[in-house]
């Protein structure tokens, strides 16, 4: 028990390491020696949880793949219109990527040259599932008068993968203001008025973003 709490420990040190120099410096430039160097472990440690740089990417998407799936259940399972569990999950993954190093890099990573074979596509899922969440929102008429799902899914993943993508550099893209600031913009235009009222922009967790 005490060897796999062990190498449980260091394959998480590793995974943190791994996604704190994949964002530093990019997938192709990241080598093991310096991802082992960050986890404070030897390079054969290494080699024994991942054989290849590959693989080590491969679970950093896996375990930010994690975070962004459990965004989207607990969204899909929440009471309320499509349109409010849209602006909640959208505030649950701006501070996860605000906070989390791992859901960073597993995003980043899904753009990345170099590696061999596909690895996952997180934007692509976070793509997918605001457009199912918008054709929920137009079959019930939650949208304006001639917007279509199609359309509201074009400026919110746009507007929000770019948010993650600048906010690798500079978090104020992906802080809770900012996020409030977009959907105060946004929902007028996008929500049908009889339901506007009951939208907060800032989300339904006593006026702030719920909590990853």
């Amino acid at each position: 028990m005490v060897k796999q709490e062990r190498a449980a420990r260091t394959r998480q040190l590793l995974l943190q390491a791994a996604a704190e120099v994949f964002v530093r410096e990019g997938y192709a430039r990241a080598s093991l020696s310096t991802i082992s160097g960050r986890a404070g472990v030897s390079n054969g440690a290494l080699h024994f949880h991942f054989e290849t740089k590959n693989l080590l990417a491969e679970a950093v998407e896996q375990r930010a793949a994690v975070t962004l799936r459990r965004i989207a259940a607990t969204a899909d399972e929440a009471p309320g219109s499509a349109l409010q569990r849209l602006v909640d999950a959208t505030h649950r993954l701006m501070t996860a990527l605000h906070q989390d190093v791992v859901v960073r890099a597993g995003f980043e990573l899904c753009a990345s040259t170099g590696r061999r074979g596909g690895g996952l596509d997180l934007r692509r899922e976070w793509q997918d599932w605001v457009g199912k969440l918008l054709a929920e929102a137009e079959r019930k008429g939650d949208l304006a008068e001639g917007v279509t799902a199609a359309d509201a899914a074009t400026a919110v993943v746009t507007s929000t993968v770019g948010f993650e993508m600048l906010g690798s550099r500079d978090r104020a893209w992906v802080a809770p203001e900012t996020v409030a600031r977009f959907w105060e913009l946004l929902l007028p235009r996008l929500s049908h008025p009889g339901v506007l009222g009951e939208l907060s922009a800032r989300g339904t967790d006593a006026g702030g973003p719920p909590q990853v």
